[in-house]
This record gives structure tokens, sequence and C-alpha cells, in this order.
């Protein structure tokens, strides 16, 4: 469940084919920004490079207080609204929502994934049509500043990163105001309840209850 063919349908971003090269999909995370290097002079007439390194489709909405910084890629019919701050080593897909007052930062954002009222993603990647509450939010460095170790039950999953938010598989729903600790790793179709605070792996097609309560959907 936790291996990146597990949690993503690769055809739904443009970083299917570098995601396919790694066994987990946190190992991914430190080559974001060379993959938008590359990809972005590829993208062709479709995209603009409206800034040195910052490439948005021609048909994506950006609103003009909203910040693009490099590198980054937003793709088709995508909406940047108000105040949302792309600090940079941002891929974000297709028909996606990066919503008012909303920060990314060294991340993916598969096709159709929604972070619409002021949720900060970090270190992190996020499925195809994963949807994530206002105000909920990746925390991606540990307290006592430890690298990062994914917690599945019994088994601890070293990592190697300090800095290391949430995988979100594809159709996750996360409840407002909720908090993804470090390392927090979600299968796909499950849902968190709102103000929730998860840590370590919630297994696919399950519901995350208050008080970190985990059922099976029917």
């Amino acid at each position: 469940m936790l291996k990146t063919s597990d949690l993503f349908d690769l055809t739904h971003s443009l970083a299917g084919s570098y995601l396919a090269m790694f066994e987990y999909p946190w190992q991914a995370l430190g080559g974001i920004k060379e993959l938008i290097l590359t990809l972005g002079p590829q993208l062709g007439e479709d995209y603009q490079e409206r800034m040195p390194q910052v490439w948005v489709h021609k048909s994506a909405s950006i609103a003009p207080t909203a910040y693009l910084g490099a590198p980054c890629i937003i793709g088709a019919n995508t909406e940047v609204r108000h105040c949302a701050f792309i600090r940079g080593s941002a891929l974000v897909g297709e028909n996606c929502v990066v919503g008012n007052s909303v920060e990314l930062k060294n991340v993916i954002l598969f096709d159709n994934v929604q972070v619409p009222h002021y949720n900060y993603v970090g270190d992190s990647i996020l499925g195809y049509k994963s949807h994530m509450g206002a105000g909920s939010l990746t925390s991606n460095v540990k307290s006592d500043k430890a690298l990062v170790v994914v917690k599945d039950g019994a088994e601890q999953i070293p990592t190697g990163l300090k800095k290391f938010g949430a995988m979100l598989g594809d159709h996750v729903e996360v409840g407002c105001n909720s908090v993804l600790n470090p390392g927090t790793v979600i299968g796909r179709n499950t849902n968190i309840y709102p103000t929730s605070c998860v840590r370590g792996v919630v297994p696919e097609s399950s519901i995350w209850k208050t008080g970190g309560k985990i059922v099976r959907k029917i």
C-alpha cells in the first residue's frame, strides 16, 4: 500500500514517468525542482513562460495577486486564486484549484487536485482528485528536527528526509482543519474526519474518525 504504484494512477500527472522510477513516492521529493526544470522547456506552445522558469498553460486562470515562484508548472484549466503563494518547485496538474492564501512548496499535485482554502502543502505529493478541506495542513518537519520515519503499525521505514509532509493517494478527502503530521501516508479512496491529527499510514478505502479510530468503508 505504501508503494508509488499503490497510491497513484501515474497517467494523471506530467510527473508520471518520473515517479515510476521510485518504489516509494517520498523518494521523489528531492528531485522535484530538477524535474520541473527539465519538463518546462519541453511543454510546447500551449504553455507560456511568464517569467524565467515559470510555465503556465494558456487556459489556466491566475489571480493578479497570486505569487508564482520559480520553478513551477501550472497545468491546463487550473485556477490559482487570490493571494496564493507558490514558493517554487511546484508541479501543479490540470483542472486543479489552488485557493486563497494557499501556500505550496516542493510539491506535485496530480490532475484535479483541490487545495482551495488556507492550506499549506509542503514536501508532499497529492494524488488524482484528492481534496484538502479548508484549513487542513501538511506538517513537513518534526518538532525535534529528526529525520522522518514512516510508521505502518509495527513497521518503521526510515526515509532519510528531514522534510517530508504527506503522500495522499488518489481520491483522498481530508476534512477541514486537519493536520497531517510528517511522514503521513494516506491510501486511495480514504476519508479523514475534520479537525483530525493524522500520523503514520492510513489504509486505502477507509475512514479516519475522531480520536484516530480507523474503519473500513463498507
